[in-house]
């Protein structure tokens, strides 16, 4: 509780008399040096902390991942792995470990990851292997894979309301406590409205709220901004912006963890609570674009790992005592059934113009929901 309240009277300062944005808060809440819920010390990831990813569940989700660009790294003399946003450094750690398995290697790893706190414990968990630590996207141009599990969720969003056809911004206040209120639009995020709308073809009613994203196309230019030659990949859970911006959705995607139990309040123990917005992947498929990338697929998560070496992890099970048996297998089933990743994990990849085909990596999956 001390820890909020720190965190909470320098939201406080800031706010003033008036009000600041939610991206604002939710960077703070986030990312505050110290305080924020990514800088602040306390477990994240796994049964220690407040949400379980993929890499956590075991190696089996970067077995597949490191199948499926291994013909992407073997084009090159000297391949780059770029991994946006490392979490406790278990996707790297089993990443490399498939890939020295599959013979490609050696591969310059760099993680870039705003989080200090986070980087020290990816540099220990990753002490055996040779990883770059990174404060700034790369400076130089490089061939290889830029990677993002999990990442795009974490980005500062900013919340909308429609008044009678008007964009609102839902910014945040404080006088008791932190609280929405509502203030006049800013022209980006006004127009970021009208875009989705226009995308849509149709008008957001009156009364609905959701979120936006601002940030995206800057975020996906500046970390792609050196890929030469090769891919982006990004895992995370979300919809196309037709599925996003559904009408019954009218209360917006925001959502946070606590302790391994999920909600919907932005404002309870900041610092100590995950804030996270499902992502728009028709918009970052505008920003791939945009960042001169071709989009090469789109697909839930267990259609895409359907299509790649799968026969080979299951013939693993074969040569496994009980224990590890039933845990890669239960690591299978909440990566790939609807209920649990599979449907509502999507993954989103698209390459530069000068690469040769990529048929293992190119299947249309449900581009057409974008």
């Amino acid at each position: 509780m001390a820890h909020c309240a720190t965190l909470v009277e320098r939201i406080r300062t800031q706010v003033g008399t008036g009000a600041i944005s939610f991206a604002r808060y939710m960077d703070l809440a986030l990312y505050a040096p110290g305080l924020g819920y990514y800088s602040g010390g306390a477990t994240k990831f796994g049964a220690a902390g407040d949400f379980v990813t993929a890499p956590e569940l075991g190696p089996a989700f970067a077995r597949v991942i490191a199948h499926a660009i291994a013909p992407v790294l073997r084009a090159f003399d000297h391949p780059t792995i770029l991994e946006l946003g490392g979490g406790s450094g278990a996707l790297a750690a089993d990443l490399l470990s498939t890939l020295r398995g599959l013979r490609v290697a050696p591969v310059r790893y760099c993680m870039l990851d705003r989080s200090g706190d986070l980087r020290a414990r990816q540099a220990q968990r990753l002490a055996g292997f040779d990883v770059e630590f990174l404060d700034a996207p790369p400076t130089s141009p490089f061939d290889g894979v830029v990677i993002g599990n999990e990442v795009l969720d974490a980005l500062a969003v900013e919340c909308f309301c429609i008044d009678d056809g008007t964009v609102l911004e839902r910014a945040v206040a404080f006088d008791i406590g932190l609280r929405w209120q509502n203030r006049s639009a800013t022209p980006a995020l006004a127009a970021a409205v009208r875009h989705i709308e226009s995308s849509l073809g149709r008008k957001l009613p009156h009364g609905y709220a959701s979120e936006v994203a601002t940030v995206l196309p800057s975020f996906i230019a500046t970390v792609t901004a050196q890929l030469r030659r090769g891919i982006a990949l990004f895992c995370d859970y979300g919809y196309g912006r037709a599925e996003y911006y559904r009408p019954e959705r009218d209360q917006g995607t925001l959502i946070c963890h606590h302790q391994h139990r999920a909600h919907d309040d932005p404002f309870f123990l900041p610092g100590l609570n995950d804030i996270s917005a499902f992502v728009d992947f028709t918009a970052l498929a505008e920003a791939l674009t945009a960042a001169k990338l071709h989009l090469l697929t789109y697909d839930t998560q267990a259609g895409f790992m359907l299509r790649q070496d799968l026969p080979t992890i299951f013939a693993e099970l074969a040569t496994l005592e009980d224990r590890s048996r039933l845990q890669l297998t239960g690591a299978l089933k909440r990566l790939m059934l609807p209920g649990e990743m599979g449907e509502r994990f999507k993954l989103m990849i698209a390459g530069t113009a000068n690469m040769p085909p990529l048929p293992q990596l190119s299947a249309p999956g449900q581009r057409h929901l974008l």
